[in-house]
């Protein structure tokens, strides 16, 4: 596989091997999203004996549900959060360098429909382009009404005055975050999906209170329970950080309150050609991104602050109403209900403000680093782009405490796994990088994994059989949305191949056929979530 690599590397037995063999860890990070794969990676390239523990799957909740953006943020340089962007701007560059197989420079353009637009909006790109300095992508440029019309064909030309090109970075979210954790275990550290962390582990010598010395976690598919000793515990699981910090000091005032973003996935007639659409104002005061995405069109996001948070948020008949109408002010076709291919909301983990009056959008995305009396670290806060600066932030802050002994972060330059120059990527395996030769000699081995899981999707069952075997895949819905993307790309279809997936699953890893239909059922309650009712919503008669 992987030159001198051997194949049982991402083998959940050889990595439940390493838990017997390391009695203390350096660095135990809680969550396998954006935030603790940063963390994680970052400890694991200063040489510290690391463990990350998720409890469901990698990029499970909000880091598999983003808008797709690697971005500097144009709305917050609107708020004059500055130092966001630059940060932003950087970190989006070094990515482009470290995962060019799966982060892209893409092209956007924000119509203009006031004479006051064209001008507004350039001199502020211009300030944008600035600030990411020699990590730019590219001027921002104006464009005439002709070529705006020509880059985007569905646009409503009524009222258009021109345009504004600017550059900003895509990539797959959760691909992103499967091969961070390749790369961390191929560094010798040790990662497990699906086991849970059930409690904290004190250490009451040290002082009455008791400090932070590890945890108490659950492997989810054998039940046996493991204490798990660690010098620096760190609580990075977003939206449910506050579980993590109620485990420490019950009754403890909360620390995140969540928002939600939705957004719905469309045919890509609706936006033919390569460029994305940023609308600059709608309603809610947010930008509206429509962005071209593995052959389809992401149209998002919306801000709706919750109160009452799960694993599967489910998106609001008024989210789905305001997307599908600021959408239809501007495609001459407009996307109705029934044109949803899939819709999936996710939670960004914004940090409480104090009084709790402000609205969401205006709280801050920086991210913030807490220590708890008894020494455990909780990072919240920030976005994907940005995940590798908190994780150096997080380790640096570990270090200061004395908990681990001083060394550099590598990060910054080092290449993610698969990570090659992708220019071309009109076939679906460019997401695999380095990987695709392996994967096609896998296809030449056995060629019935050729075939394609479905024939209206570009899909095929050799992935399935790839993603069990290198990238940690237990689940159906695992695989399906965010190995192969197809829940998020197309939910019916999603549903349509689980019991082929789940047929293949058992094979590679030795379920049973009750195992199978466990698995099909489960996950098509999970899929639920994504798909909209076709109808339009009957209005209630007056009587």
């Amino acid at each position: 596989m992987h030159g001198s690599m051997p194949d049982t590397l991402f083998e959940r037995q050889t990595l439940l091997q390493q838990l017997q063999d390391q009695p203390v860890w350096d660095l135990l990070v809680i969550g396998g999203g954006a935030t603790g794969l940063g963390v994680a990676l970052d400890g694991i390239s200063r040489g510290y004996k690391t463990l990350l523990l998720e409890q469901v799957d990698y990029a499970k909740g909000t880091s598999s549900r983003s808008t797709k953006l690697v971005h500097g943020g144009v709305r917050y340089l609107a708020q004059g959060d500055v130092a966001l962007v630059r940060e932003a701007l950087y970190e989006r560059g070094l990515l482009l360098k470290n995962a060019p197989h799966l982060v892209k420079n893409q092209d956007f353009i924000i119509p203009n429909y006031e004479w006051w637009g064209g001008p507004f909006y350039t001199v502020g790109l211009k300030m944008y382009d600035l600030l990411a300095g020699k990590l730019s992508l590219g001027a921002s440029v104006h464009l005439s009404k002709q070529e705006t019309l020509e880059r985007l064909r569905n646009l409503k030309s009524e009222g258009l005055k021109g345009g504004v090109l600017y550059h900003d970075g895509q990539f797959d979210d959760a691909r992103l975050a499967i091969n961070l954790a390749q790369t961390a275990i191929e560094l010798g550290g040790t990662l497990l999906n699906h086991f849970e962390v059930r409690g904290l582990l004190k250490d009451v010598l040290k002082d009455a209170q008791g400090k932070i010395a590890g945890v108490v976690a659950a492997d989810q598919e054998t039940g046996i329970i493991y204490d798990l000793h660690a010098k620096a515990v760190v609580n990075a699981t977003g939206i449910f950080v506050d579980d993590i910090l109620q485990m420490d000091k019950p009754g403890g005032k909360k620390l995140v309150r969540p928002s939600q973003g939705v957004h719905i996935v469309l045919d890509k007639s609706f936006l033919p050609g390569d460029d994305a659409l940023m609308i600059p104002k709608t309603d809610d005061g947010r930008v509206l991104f429509a962005v071209p995405w593995h052959n389809r069109v992401v149209v998002g996001t919306t801000d709706t602050p919750l109160k009452e948070y799960s694993q599967e948020p489910q998106a609001l008949e008024e989210e789905i109403e305001f997307i599908l109408r600021t959408a239809g002010r501007y495609l001459a076709r407009a996307p109705k209900r029934s044109d949803a291919l899939s819709v999936f909301a996710g939670l960004r983990p914004l940090a409480a403000t104090e009084g709790g009056g402000e609205k969401t959008q205006e709280i801050s995305r920086s991210h913030k680093i807490l220590v708890s009396d008894a020494g455990l670290i909780t990072i919240t806060g920030g976005k994907w782009t940005t995940y590798r600066r908190m994780g150096q932030d997080t380790v640096d802050k570990a270090i200061a405490l004395g908990k681990l002994p001083a060394a550099e972060s590598q990060t910054a330059h080092l290449p993610i796994h698969g990570a090659q120059a992708t220019p071309d990527r009109s076939n679906h395996l460019y997401v695999y990088g380095t990987d695709q030769p392996a994967l096609l000699d896998l296809i030449a081995k056995h060629p019935a994994l050729g075939e394609k899981l479905d024939d209206t999707l570009e899909f095929l069952k050799a992935e399935v059989v790839w993603a069990a075997r290198y990238e940690m895949a237990r689940t159906v819905e695992d695989v399906l949305a965010r190995r192969v993307r197809v829940l998020f790309l197309d939910a019916r279809a999603a549903i349509r191949v689980a019991p082929e997936v789940a047929a293949l699953l058992a094979q590679e890893l030795g379920h049973d056929a009750a195992w199978q239909q466990e698995q099909i059922t489960a996950f098509r309650q999970v899929a639920q979530h994504y798909l909209l009712e076709n109808q339009e919503v009957p209005v209630k008669e007056e009587v």
